[in-house]
């Protein structure tokens, strides 16, 4: 090698062990070839000790089958391929050292697999290079984590925790897409407190707002965890039971609506008597539309409330 090559080569090992990536050569075998100064100060293993040893040696939590998998087919295609971290988010187990993302444990990595061809273009050398990418991907998960509050949010009813009409609406499009792609039955139940005025005008508004957190508490404690209630508005909810004819909806209507009778309500040290009145729908064809669904639930609930509250009707005109 004369001396031009020679500083040629120089300055190119000089740039690959400064650059802010990741560069690793692996033979056939997995054995590492090549090792720069990047996978040094993240593994804390010099070039040196790295060189001639098998990378799953080095990493023992390194998916073998996964990795070999990715490997190997570069090879066959002997084309790159790109593993970005919403795939997997590190090949590596480098810890994060980035103050702005401390409390993001590992560092996040986009990984490039390279086919290396020697002269006689048989790919005998594969070369890894690692992006440090944690924080784009924090701040992208934070942003993500922000967006989901916001929908939680704008779906939840502040009062009482539970979903408002817009969580309901998505609740009601689930079950209606279950109906229509498998024919699952689910039941909509309507609700509303009994004389809830009288309670407000009795005991205040906040005595009123005490029950309503107190009953949105016990309906939740009292369904199943799969099935959905919301505060529809003022002192009405809707539950939605999935996988539930209106006749199995009838049984946890007059199971709650007990509950419900013999709850002592309180609010400060006053207790409150609360009964309960509820209408009952089950999808079909007829009411297969949201609003047609909502609507023969509501119907069945006024007629409750037409033939003395404190009961449960199920709307029958539905096919």
């Amino acid at each position: 090698m004369n001396q031009i090559d020679y500083k040629e080569f120089h300055w190119m090992v000089s740039m690959i062990n400064s650059i802010d990536a990741g560069l690793v050569v692996l033979d056939n075998d997995y054995i590492v070839e090549s090792w720069n100064g990047f996978m040094y100060h993240h593994s804390n293993i010099d070039a040196v000790d790295a060189k001639g040893r098998n990378i799953f040696e080095i990493f023992p939590s390194l998916d073998k089958s996964w990795f070999m998998r990715k490997v190997e087919a570069v090879k066959t295609i002997q084309n790159q391929s790109f593993i970005t971290w919403e795939q997997k988010p590190y090949i590596f187990p480098f810890k994060n050292y980035r103050p702005i993302t401390g409390t993001v444990e590992h560092m996040y990595q986009n990984v490039t697999i390279l086919p290396l061809p020697s002269l006689t273009g048989s790919i005998d050398q594969i070369c890894l290079i690692i992006y440090d990418v944690t924080d784009i991907a924090a701040n992208r998960m934070e942003l993500q984590k922000a967006n989901a509050q916001l929908e939680k949010l704008n779906k939840t009813d502040p009062l009482t925790q539970i979903d408002n009409r817009s969580g309901l609406e998505v609740s009601v499009n689930l079950a209606n897409k279950h109906y229509k792609l498998q024919q699952t039955i689910s039941s909509l139940v309507m609700l509303d407190i009994d004389h809830f005025k009288k309670i407000n005008d009795t005991h205040g508004h906040p005595a009123g707002d005490a029950i309503l957190k107190q009953l949105a508490k016990l309906i939740k404690e009292t369904m199943r965890e799969h099935d959905s209630v919301a505060r529809y508005g003022g002192e009405e909810f809707a539950i939605i039971l999935h996988n539930t004819s209106s006749d199995n909806a009838s049984h946890f209507v007059e199971r709650l609506r007990k509950l419900v009778e013999n709850t002592k309500f309180t609010f400060e040290d006053t207790v409150i008597k609360v009964t309960i009145s509820f209408g009952i729908a089950q999808i079909s064809t007829k009411n297969g539309d949201n609003k047609a669904w909502m609507a023969a639930a509501d119907q069945a609930l006024y007629q409750a409330k037409k033939q003395g509250r404190n009961q449960g009707v199920v709307f029958e005109s539905m096919g």
